[in-house]
């Protein structure tokens, strides 16, 4: 009998863990290349999805440089994904490459078959067919570039995936978007600012709450050194921070890691990692400004865990091998 239910137990928690990360699905949307945090960020997701912890549903590039999804694709083929989707915006948009050329490095370094980001499909398709798949309520979408891409699934109608407009098919599908923008309590940051149109949209009309990893927050927290330093590490992760680190001012203790803990929130959760403060964000040209507001729309993250422990949490993810 004991037996017997022992099995039960068993049963039981294993369905839930099922059920639990079938629900945790995440979208990435991602300006990779102008920063080489980005990089940080999809190792941070590929790690914790070998954990179980997260389902990857696609990496979308908001950036539309030409190097941006090859190396997309490079770092989900490195850690056992080729497959995830992608896309990239397909009207107005930022095109930005990386100072330091390690894209360039990357794909001349790495096999792909995407050869340009205007090869990619149309991000806006790519949400709306992945969204329209799955349950209510059930993706977490974490943007770490600019807001374009969410501005224009806000504004997209009715198509052969789903008869509801944009912003209905987000209400539904979306559990809650995490971003890495703006400077808390007021500030003026590259990923607002890149197309503040589609940020003051964004901000204002999305349908969910909104989770904010502000610039204060990665700026304190420097990763790559020890990453670089690892000898029996092999990867694209590691060649692109030996490459940049030293080409860039102020990194030789390591890069600011605004978007690692953007997509460490968004999979395991606030706790015990940061505290929040709720409220409201206003963008006006680029600039953005808070409201206290206990029943607010909004949370921007604020300090709880000391940032050496984070540091060294991610960097540690950051370090995980490919399959």
């Amino acid at each position: 009998m004991n037996k017997f239910f022992l099995i039960l137990c068993l049963f039981a928690l294993s369905n839930t863990y099922a059920q639990n990360n079938a629900a945790n699905a995440l979208i990435l949307d991602t300006d990779i290349g102008p920063d080489y945090d980005d990089v940080g960020a999809m190792a941070v997701m590929h790690a914790l999805a070998d954990k179980g912890e997260v389902k990857p549903l696609a990496v979308i590039s908001s950036n539309k440089n030409e190097l941006v999804v090859p190396t997309i694709e490079i770092l989900n083929t490195y850690f056992g994904r080729p497959e995830l989707p992608t896309g990239a915006p397909k009207g107005k948009g930022a095109s930005f490459g990386a100072t330091q050329k390690w894209p360039e490095m990357l794909v001349e370094k790495y096999p792909h078959k995407i050869a340009k980001t205007s090869d990619a499909p149309d991000a806006v398709e790519t949400y709306r067919r992945l969204l329209a798949r799955q349950p209510d309520q059930s993706v977490t979408i974490v943007t770490v570039g600019f807001l374009t891409n969410l501005a224009d699934l806000l504004d997209s109608g009715p198509d052969t995936h789903s008869q509801l407009s944009g912003s209905n098919l987000v209400r539904k599908k979306v559990k809650r978007l995490v971003s890495m923008a703006g400077g808390f309590p007021k500030g003026r940051e590259y990923n607002v600012l890149v197309d503040s149109v589609a940020s003051e949209k964004v901000f204002a009309e999305w349908p969910t709450e909104i989770l904010f990893s502000g610039f204060e927050i990665g700026k304190e927290i420097k990763t790559g050194k020890r990453v670089v330093a690892n000898e029996s590490l092999k990867s694209p992760v590691k060649d692109v921070f030996a490459m940049a680190m030293p080409l860039s001012k102020g990194d030789a203790d390591g890069r600011m890691s605004w978007d690692q803990t953007a997509v460490l929130v968004a999979i395991r959760g606030i706790q015990p990692y940061f505290s929040v403060k709720r409220g409201k964000i206003t963008i006006d040209g680029g600039n953005n400004s808070w409201q206290d507001d206990a029943m607010g729309p909004h949370a921007y993250l604020t300090p709880s865990m000391p940032f050496e422990q984070l540091t060294a949490l991610i960097e540690g993810l950051m370090m995980w091998q490919g399959k």
